[in-house]
């Protein structure tokens, strides 16, 4: 199994883009009318993770009327910034592997202006996957920006990937993490379960849990409650195990409820989770996050009926 390298991306491969957007360019042809391409810049940082940013595109500069003959601005259309990122998946590992990409598009003083996330799925073994992001439309007055910087990757056995969206999976059932809420300390994760199969799927008590580190390998010392009362009452979760069937189309929610409380100890976060929504069912394996202090206990909640 190919083990994945840090997280967070090192300083070197912070992409330098070699024009910011909106700095003028003199028309090369010495006239007022002409338009000057969109500047690209090519990149040579190593990958993160297997993923790197292979070009970046700036807005396409036109001319400004505002400006002296034989210089330009860039020209930003109605609901678009002009500015995209290409990147490339790299698998060198012995399995297809499906990745989650964050982008972060940030000034030259890294602030960031805008992030993009991407998943690029099933990437079989040995081979790549091309893409490009588009940031979309900025914010009034944002600042420019010159950098474009891999700030995660995480990825799971293409098998166990989740699935909010798309063709149903051979399953018959979806299964996905949303990004969870947070107040006080209190954090919950909600797993979310479809049936998009044609046949009624009965469940009954909580989704089984394996909690991994970054290199997908088992979390020791964590204590897996069931309900989510066992660590806050008021999160949704508290009612106990009850029979659910679900027919073709209708859903289930549990969740995921800790707190980072950091005391004594070494703080415990953990990237992964492999959920299994009733034993014999496929395993999913979700990226929640869970930053679980030194609490050594995370609240799981029964299934419960979703729709409505």
């Amino acid at each position: 199994m190919r083990r994945p390298r840090p997280r967070l991306l090192a300083p070197a491969a912070v992409l330098l883009l070699a024009t910011a957007c909106g700095t003028e360019h003199a028309d090369p042809a010495g006239g007022a009318g002409a338009a000057v391409p969109a500047p690209r810049a090519t990149v040579t940082d190593p990958p993160v993770d297997g993923v790197r940013i292979t070009s970046v595109t700036l807005p396409t500069a036109s001319p400004s009327p505002a400006a002296s003959p034989g210089s330009v601005h860039a020209d930003r259309l109605p609901g678009d910034s002009g500015i995209s990122a290409a990147y490339q998946v790299g698998n060198d590992g012995d399995e297809a592997m499906t990745y989650t990409v964050l982008l972060a598009f940030t000034t030259d003083t890294g602030a960031v202006v805008g992030s993009k996330k991407v998943t690029v799925s099933g990437v079989a073994a040995g081979g790549s996957r091309n893409g490009t992001v588009d940031l979309g439309v900025l914010a009034p007055g944002a600042s420019p920006v010159t950098r474009v910087k891999v700030e995660r990757v995480t990825e799971v056995p293409a098998d166990e990937a989740p699935s909010e969206t798309g063709a149903c999976p051979a399953s018959g059932l979806r299964l996905w993490a949303d990004d969870g809420d947070a107040a006080m300390g209190l954090r919950v994760v909600g797993l979310h379960l479809e049936n998009c199969g044609k046949r009624d799927y009965t469940l009954d008590g909580c989704p089984r849990l394996s909690l991994l580190d970054e290199n997908r390998e088992p979390v020791d010392g964590i204590r897996i409650r069931p309900g989510g009362a066992a660590i806050a009452s008021g999160t949704g979760f508290d009612d106990p195990p009850a029979p659910l069937t679900l027919k073709p189309g209708e859903s289930a929610l549990s969740g995921l409820v800790r707190r980072n409380t950091t005391l004594a100890g070494t703080a415990v976060n953990v990237p992964y989770v492999r959920v299994v929504a009733k034993p014999g069912a496929r395993p999913v394996t979700v990226t929640p996050e869970l930053d679980l202090g030194t609490t050594g206990q995370l609240g799981v909640g029964a299934w419960k009926r979703a729709d409505g």
